[in-house]
């Protein structure tokens, strides 16, 4: 298959890279620099030069917190570049995968947020993700929108990324212990998007790692559990001791109805797909 991967330095668009390299595809991958996904005519020019039989969008402005204020460059990722390679797609009839967020969700419910349940999203970032998935689906009916979460890989800055090397430096940690999400290891991930591309059926699919999900003060307890670091390192807290600019939901779990009934088997737990990425972290 011929893939065009957007947003090509991100852990998600490598991790994809990576995967779909290594089942033969041919992979194009291109960054921000490469391919601004907010430019109209640049991505009509690249879809058309390159042909892509799929499109895998990784692009996204990510910054939970800038998005209040830099409202414009959220948006233009989020939305109006999604808007732009779906336009594409149809014109070049490429399939066409985008990444959404668990964050589309208040975090009001308890349980596991499904494809039945109403998107409510708070905050500048979840609004034009949201805004994103509409814009995906209203312009080219092939879409396939993928809610993931707590995404954490080779490369990643993100705090689940990152915390396993804090630890080993002896560093202290603070870890949310009343916000609860479905860890996802980016290599898994990245292969269930190719997976979508290959079935080709439209929609909105969760894609997360298997299992009752936990907190983040739970992930880095699995973390020391795993490498054998010193779990009084870690200090739980509240989230809303942290007190940061943007809304975050209380629980972001995610389940899908769809994905088994359509062949595919679900992902590792999320801790053996944690473990698998500290062995090569």
């Amino acid at each position: 298959m011929k893939v065009l991967i957007t947003g090509a330095r991100g852990m998600v668009a490598r991790a994809t890279a990576e995967y779909c390299r290594s089942i033969g595809d041919e992979v194009t991958a291109l960054s921000h620099s490469e391919l601004d996904i907010a430019q109209h005519n640049m991505v009509h020019e690249r879809v058309e030069s390159l042909r892509p039989d799929t499109v895998i969008n990784c692009a996204a402005y990510t910054n939970v917190d800038g998005a209040e204020t830099e409202k414009q460059a959220a948006y233009d990722a989020n939305a109006t570049g999604v808007e732009n390679l779906a336009q594409a797609c149809s014109k070049f009839s490429s399939r066409f995968v985008t990444i959404s967020t668990d964050y589309v969700f208040d975090g009001k419910y308890e349980g596991f947020y499904t494809q039945r349940d109403t998107p409510n999203p708070h905050g500048v970032y979840a609004v034009t993700k949201y805004y994103g998935e509409l814009l995906a689906r209203n312009t080219y009916a092939r879409s396939i929108v993928v809610r993931s979460g707590w995404i954490f890989g080779a490369g990643g800055t993100n705090f689940l990324s990152v915390v396993h090397k804090l630890l080993a430096e002896g560093k202290h940690i603070k870890a949310i212990s009343d916000a609860y999400g479905t860890p996802t290891y980016a290599a898994d991930l990245g292969r269930r998007l190719r997976e979508l591309a290959d079935v080709d059926l439209p929609g909105t699919y969760h894609v997360t790692n298997s299992g009752e999900g936990t907190s983040y003060f739970g992930f880095v307890e699995k973390v020391c559990e795993i490498a054998g670091f010193d779990r009084g390192l870690i200090e739980a807290v509240s989230m809303n001791a942290l007190e940061r600019p943007a809304p975050r939901p209380v629980n972001s779990k995610l389940a899908c109805l769809f994905s088994e009934k359509i062949g595919l088997v679900p992902l590792p737990e999320w801790e053996d797909g944690l473990a698998r990425f500290m062995k090569v972290s």
